[in-house]
Protein backbone atom coordinates (compact mmCIF):
# COMPACT_ATOMS: atom_id res chain seq x y z
CA UNK A 1 0.00 0.00 0.00
CA UNK A 2 1.45 3.54 -0.96
CA UNK A 3 0.14 7.09 -1.19
CA UNK A 4 -1.50 7.99 -4.80
CA UNK A 5 1.81 10.55 -4.94
CA UNK A 6 4.24 7.68 -5.42
CA UNK A 7 1.97 5.96 -8.43
CA UNK A 8 3.41 5.87 -12.08
CA UNK A 9 1.25 7.68 -14.06
CA UNK A 10 -0.83 6.59 -16.89
CA UNK A 11 -0.86 2.95 -14.25
CA UNK A 12 -4.46 1.74 -13.34
CA UNK A 13 -4.60 1.30 -9.49
CA UNK A 14 -7.26 0.43 -7.03
CA UNK A 15 -8.12 2.75 -4.34
CA UNK A 16 -7.35 0.15 -0.85
CA UNK A 17 -8.02 3.08 1.87
CA UNK A 18 -8.90 7.05 2.14
CA UNK A 19 -7.32 8.83 5.02
CA UNK A 20 -7.52 12.43 6.67
CA UNK A 21 -9.83 13.69 8.96
CA UNK A 22 -13.60 13.44 8.28
CA UNK A 23 -14.17 16.10 6.46
CA UNK A 24 -11.87 15.30 3.54
CA UNK A 25 -12.67 12.05 3.40
CA UNK A 26 -16.25 12.90 3.05
CA UNK A 27 -15.24 15.54 0.64
CA UNK A 28 -13.11 12.74 -1.70
CA UNK A 29 -15.84 10.08 -0.90
CA UNK A 30 -18.27 13.03 -2.60
CA UNK A 31 -15.92 13.08 -5.58
CA UNK A 32 -16.32 9.60 -6.25
CA UNK A 33 -13.10 8.41 -3.96
CA UNK A 34 -13.75 5.22 -2.48
CA UNK A 35 -12.39 1.95 -1.48
CA UNK A 36 -12.40 -0.45 -4.46
CA UNK A 37 -12.62 1.74 -7.24
CA UNK A 38 -10.16 2.11 -10.06
CA UNK A 39 -8.26 5.08 -10.65
CA UNK A 40 -5.72 6.11 -13.06
CA UNK A 41 -3.08 9.54 -13.11
CA UNK A 42 -3.41 11.15 -16.10
CA UNK A 43 -1.26 13.80 -15.45
CA UNK A 44 1.26 15.70 -12.83
CA UNK A 45 0.82 19.22 -13.17
CA UNK A 46 2.78 21.99 -10.82
CA UNK A 47 1.88 19.86 -8.11
CA UNK A 48 -1.98 19.01 -8.48
CA UNK A 49 -2.70 15.32 -10.23
CA UNK A 50 -5.32 15.18 -12.82
CA UNK A 51 -6.60 11.62 -12.56
CA UNK A 52 -9.79 9.52 -14.14
CA UNK A 53 -11.98 7.64 -11.70
CA UNK A 54 -15.17 6.18 -12.89
CA UNK A 55 -15.03 7.76 -15.96
CA UNK A 56 -14.58 11.13 -15.09
CA UNK A 57 -11.17 13.06 -15.03
CA UNK A 58 -10.62 15.27 -11.71
CA UNK A 59 -8.03 17.48 -10.31
CA UNK A 60 -6.92 17.25 -6.96
CA UNK A 61 -4.49 18.34 -4.60
CA UNK A 62 -0.72 17.13 -3.71
CA UNK A 63 -2.35 17.23 -0.25
CA UNK A 64 -5.15 15.32 -1.07
CA UNK A 65 -3.53 12.73 -3.07
CA UNK A 66 -1.10 11.63 -0.25
CA UNK A 67 -4.22 10.56 1.79
CA UNK A 68 -5.81 8.23 -0.73
CA UNK A 69 -3.78 4.92 -0.83
CA UNK A 70 -3.63 2.57 -3.53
Amino acid sequence: MMPLTLATVGEENTILKIGGNPKMKKHLEDMGFVAGSGITIISDLGGNLIVSIKDSRVAISREMAAKIMV
